[in-house]
């Protein structure tokens, strides 16, 4: 059966005025002229994306459309009306978000997040911008500490919605973001917290004392590429931490700590002085 919105490997079976015929072995798939690679013959296999037309029938492109039937995906609107809104797909057909698939009315030039899926009644693509009914919020198959892909979603009054690994919805809290984010951006993320009710707190730096060890090793060279001196310490701004670290103030406040007891830094108020080992010099 051929899958509608995703990618194919069909059989060239003939040709017509308008372009080739593929098929899976049962339907009749048209792929125009202007999308034949070079030397394609019939009999030959080939690699298409699926999709159908206005007038029911399937079609086939090798453009690579900029998300699949299943994807959560950043789409800039490019016309919208009473019935829905058109988003650009990369393709030359774009894709509908139906009036009743908007969270909020969706105009052209503005950009979203959207799901996309088949309209049963039709088998055509369509998105939406209502993501919680496309998430999965029961079974989860993460745990805490683990690293995910994260594609921000959009603002709230807490922080900033993500898709986690395009399955999970999860929370990125602004009171320990040190970084501005933006709608359809692309993270790597960390696994905080799954609470009892299927929800996700997501952090932007790793969780766990591993991570402080690897941070350990680049404080130490940072601190030797710097002359022994940086000037950073217990009482500095997490702003200042997070941009020259990238990690948050209790994350530095605990590497520190540590190559403190390690005895191989000193710490003040505003400032870490590499301990020199005079033995090993």
């Amino acid at each position: 059966m051929v899958a509608i919105g995703q990618y194919n490997d069909l059989r060239i079976i003939s040709k017509t005025d308008l372009g080739l015929i593929l098929t899976e072995g049962n339907s009749e798939i048209l792929l125009p002229y202007l999308q034949v690679p070079k030397n394609a013959e019939i009999g030959d296999n080939i690699n298409v994306f699926v999709y159908v037309q206005k007038d029911g029938r399937l079609t086939a492109t090798t453009k690579r459309p900029l998300a699949c039937v299943g994807d959560f995906a950043y789409l800039t609107v490019v016309d919208d009306n009473e019935d829905g809104a058109f988003m650009d797909l990369g393709l030359e057909k774009d894709i509908f978000v139906p009036a009743r698939e908007q969270k909020r009315p969706i105009l052209k030039g503005e950009s979203h997040v959207v799901f996309l899926f088949l309209d049963e009644s039709n088998n055509r693509m369509v998105a939406s911008s209502k993501l919680l009914n496309f998430v999965e919020s029961e079974e989860i198959d993460l745990e805490e500490g683990d690293e995910v892909s994260l594609l921000i979603a959009d603002k709230s009054d807490l922080g900033y919605n993500a898709i986690v690994d395009n399955k999970y919805i999860g929370l990125l809290y602004t009171n320990e973001l040190f970084d501005v984010l933006n709608p359809g951006e692309l993270r790597k993320g960390w696994i905080k917290k799954i609470r009892i009710e299927g929800k996700i707190d997501l952090s932007l730096q790793p969780m766990g004392y591993g991570h402080i060890l690897d941070t350990k090793d680049d404080l130490l060279t940072e601190l030797k590429e710097a002359g022994g001196m940086i000037a950073l310490g217990d009482k500095s701004s997490p702003d200042a931490i997070y941009e020259r670290f990238k990690i948050s103030k209790n994350a530095f406040k605990k590497v520190i700590g540590s190559l403190y007891k390690d005895r191989l830094i000193i710490v003040s108020d505003h400032e870490i002085k590499l301990l020199i080992d005079e033995e090993a010099e």
